[in-house]
Parts: structure tokens; sequence; C-alpha cells
């Protein structure tokens, strides 16, 4: 019998994050051991009349693959893969069952070549520039263990977290994108951190349920030459295999100039990528009320209420601010006061004092009213 929290979660990927027509063709993509949920994602896409393709994955064979690749190899995966991705109406990619380390000994370089010539064609280019598409976890006992949870209590958590109402999310969400649409400067202040940077006439978009799930970010761009200062982000982050620690970078002219980690000369390595790397593509504001607690994954920890992420690389299409890399790095930091709290102004006026919402027109958004 299907746990009814994972029928559910499926009817919202396919209905409401993919809202998928008749004839629509999905690919599902299903990295781990994720059967219940693929299955079920299966039956609802024929449901709503949709054709469903799979791709199954895992990070051990990719890390085998990848210790050994080669250029021709890479560009003849994404040729072939391309064509498939541009013929897909939407995407659900599922992520669920693998060590989160695994390709953290792939040598740096061959990790560079897969995203030049592999991910960015195909993910950047096609999948996240042309479909509908949305990205999740599934709950697996290593996730519970990074959550430090219990399988059984990380389970509840993860079905709390994913079927909230992001409908009452969305309404919520609008002061804040009208908000953000008129402000020029932002000034962000916390412990290691003084930030300073220009939003003006960049869009901001709200993410309530339709690419990621679990959802809850508004995000923007900084105009590109705008950032000046220091951030220092307090939320572990994995990349490449790696969990960076301390992460402090410093600004000139939105230019990176200064980066320090738990290995700095590792993470100066991923900004040499290519000279976008250096840039700032999407600044963010997490809102949702049930992740109160970095996990070390990105799609949970950037939704974090009380949250904001600043992300070295390329900006999105639907917020762009001239930046284009081969990375897009979704930073961290929060703050709430059990991380030391902060400030967030707009043009000279308080709008969220530790991670909490102080004008009337965004307090629906505090985790006590979203909830």
């Amino acid at each position: 019998m299907v746990d009814p929290r994972i029928r559910k979660l499926a009817k919202t990927l396919i209905h409401f994050s993919c809202g998928l027509k008749p004839g629509e063709k999905v690919l599902i993509e299903s990295i781990g051991n994720n059967d219940p949920l693929e299955k079920v994602l299966i039956e609802e896409a024929y449901s709503a009349g949709a054709v469903p393709f799979v791709w199954l994955g895992n990070r051990s064979i990719d890390r085998a693959l990848l210790m050994g690749c080669t250029d021709e190899q890479l560009k003849l995966r994404a040729e072939l893969d391309c064509e498939l991705m541009g013929r897909m109406q939407a995407y659900i990619g599922v992520r669920g069952g693998s060590n989160a380390a695994e390709l953290s000994d792939v040598p740096q370089e061959q990790l560079k070549r897969n995203q030049r010539l592999y991910w960015e064609p195909v993910h950047n280019k096609i999948r996240v520039a042309k479909t509908k598409w949305v990205v999740l976890r599934y709950p697996t006992p290593s996730m519970a263990q990074m959550a430090d949870m219990s399988t059984e209590a990380f389970e509840d958590y993860y079905f709390n977290v994913c079927n909230l109402d992001y409908s009452k999310m969305e309404k919520a969400m609008r002061p804040l994108k009208a908000l953000m649409e008129r402000t020029d400067r932002v000034l962000i202040k916390g412990q290691g951190t003084e930030l300073s940077f220009s939003i003006k006439n960049m869009p901001a978009i709200i993410c309530a349920g339709h690419a990621n799930i679990p959802d809850g970010e508004i995000y923007t761009a900084p105009v590109k030459t705008s950032v000046n200062g220091v951030i220092t982000y307090n939320t572990p982050s994995v990349h490449d295999g790696f969990t960076y620690t301390d992460i402090r970078l410093t600004f000139k002219d939105g230019r990176l100039c200064e980066a320090k980690a738990n290995n700095t000369e590792r993470i100066n390595k991923v900004f040499e990528i290519d000279e976008g790397a250096r840039f700032i593509g999407e600044f963010a504001l997490g809102v949702n009320p049930f992740i109160t607690a970095p996990m070390k994954d990105t799609l949970f920890d950037e939704k974090i209420t009380g949250s904001f992420h600043f992300t070295p690389g390329s900006s999105y299409d639907d917020a762009f601010n001239g930046n284009k890399s081969a990375l897009h790095w979704d930073l961290v930091c929060i703050q709430t006061p059990e991380y030391g709290g902060g400030e967030l102004w707009f043009d000279d006026v308080l709008v969220r004092r530790d991670g909490a919402f102080v004008l009337d027109e965004l307090l629906p958004l505090n985790p006590e009213q979203l909830k």
C-alpha cells in the first residue's frame, strides 16, 4: 500500500509544480533507490494524460565514470542526452539514498570537465532554460543521519516540509516581491558580515513549490558590480563531495577578491572554473517555516526560515544580471538568534532582524503564520 504522503507529494509535483497537460512529455530522473515515489510519479503522469520517461542514476557509478572521463566522451554523452532533454516539456529530478561525499575524491579537473561539457549544455541550457522543472530529495536513512534524526522522525519532518500549503506561502510572498522590486540598496549585517549591494531594477522571483520541493524562497540578483564588503557563511556546504565550513568571502566592486574556508586552497580552485564564478548570480531569502537547521543539503538549507543565500556564479535568466558561469553555488547564512542573529536593510529601512520580518506587510511570512 502506498504511503498517502507519497501520493500527495506526487500529485503536487505532477499537477502543481510541473502543471502537466495531456500529451506533454516529462523526464523523471532518479538517483538512488527511490522506487516508491518513481512508481507513483509515473502513475500520476499517466493520469494527467502526460507521457513519462525515466533516467535511473547511481552516484557510485557516476564516480567511476568521472575518474577517467575524456572531453570526447562527455561531449558525446551530452549530445545524446541533449536530444532527449530537448524533447521534454517537464523534468522531475529525485535524489535519495546516495553518499553525499561520493565524489569527494574525484580530481577537481575531472569535475570541472564534467560541469563544463555535460552539465552546462544538458541542464543549464536546456533543462533549466526550457522545461518546467522541479527537483527534490527522497527521505532515506542517510539523509536522516545528516539531519541528526531517526529515520522515522526524519520521514515525518520531510513530509511536513514538502507537503505544506504552497499556495498560502505564495500569497504571503507577494508583498516581499513588490518591496524587493522597488528597492535599490541592500545592507546585510551579522557576525563576520558587513555587505552592501544594489538590486535596483532587478525582478524578484517567488519560489513556492514550482521548481524545488521543499520550497520557500524569493530570489533576485545583485547589480553585478555593486557588491562590496565581507560575508561569513555559518552553514556547511557540500560541493563536489567535499564539506566546506567557515567560508568567508570578500568583494570589491562586485568581484570576489578573497576567499577563505576550512580548505582555502580547495575553495579557491572552485572559483577558478571561469571568470563568472567570482561574481554573484543570486541573492535570496529563505522562508520555509518547517526548516530551521542545516543538514548539508542545499535544497533544504537554502529554504531555512530566517536565512539568506548569496550565490557565486551564474544568474538565472528570469533575474539576469549579466553574469554567466558554469558555477552556481548556493551558500547559506542563517540569521536567527540561534545562529548569531543579524539585520537586513532595504534603502535604510530595517526589513528583518534576527531572522524575523518586522514590517507589517511581511509579518505573514514569519514561521508562526506560515505553518
